[in-house]
């Protein structure tokens, strides 16, 4: 399989999700897994399985899904928790994790050597998934 292909402008929060709101620290689009980078710019970037700081592969409770793509330094608005429509075809009952295509989600296969596994989410339809960020602190063998 393959990182999943999100329609940005097909990005929905659905009722009772948990938003934060702050300043892009690169381009995103809307569907981007993103984290805030309280460490050095205090702004929210792309998320990445295998990148070097913890914080970019899930160690912190400031992750979530980009509900607005923004360039650097404009308005984001992230999904913490709970349902969002994320304009790709999901297959539902399948958990989805933090790709190390920065800021992109692929199914638990496409995790591979050295890759931490974050779950983002479970879907809970074709279209829907039911964020819930749990950062093992795992790599893949």
């Amino acid at each position: 399989m393959a990182d999943i292909t999100i329609t940005a402008a097909n990005v929905v929060a659905g009722s009772g999700a948990n938003t934060k709101t702050g300043t892009a620290g690169v381009d995103i689009d809307a569907g981007d897994v993103v984290y805030l980078d309280t460490a050095t710019t205090g702004k929210w970037l792309l998320g990445d399985s295998d990148a070097a700081a913890a914080e970019a592969r899930g160690q912190t409770a400031n992750i979530g899904i980009a509900l607005n793509s923004a360039a650097l330094n404009q308005p984001i608005v992230v999904l913490t928790g709970g349902p969002v429509t994320v304009g790709a075809v999901l297959t539902a009952g399948t958990a989805y994790y933090l790709s190390d295509t920065p800021g992109k989600l692929c199914p638990v296969t496409d995790i591979t050597g050295g890759d931490y596994f974050t779950l983002v989410g479970l879907a809970t339809s074709t279209s829907v998934l039911n964020v819930d960020i749990q950062y093992s602190g795992v790599a893949s063998a």
